[in-house]
């Protein structure tokens, strides 16, 4: 987007004065453009690799869990069949 002035500001100061201020806008808005676009950048990079750090942190310990809940379920197993076993030979011995 290009800036513009109004006619009765070229007929006041005239066109070469005024096309060289609108240049100097022009020139000021480009390279705030370009820095906002390469501060967006960065700010992008820097949260997706805090981004990426986070999920690997969850997904450790989503998988720690995981590995905790299997072990206490093969205990919880283990109890059920001996107490089952154990019944089933008191049974058979009656």
């Amino acid at each position: 987007m290009t800036a513009k002035l109004s006619r009765k500001f070229y007929e006041r100061f005239g066109d070469d004065l005024t096309n060289e201020l609108v240049e100097w806008f022009n020139q000021v808005d480009a390279t705030y453009r370009s820095e906002l676009r390469e501060s967006n950048e960065l700010s992008w990079a820097r949260f997706e690799a805090k981004l990426d750090q986070r999920i690997a942190e969850v997904r450790a310990d989503f998988r720690t869990e995981l590995a905790n809940l299997k072990a206490e379920l093969v205990r919880w197993m283990f109890l059920f069949w001996v107490g089952t076993v154990g019944t089933l030979i008191a049974l058979l011995k009656l």
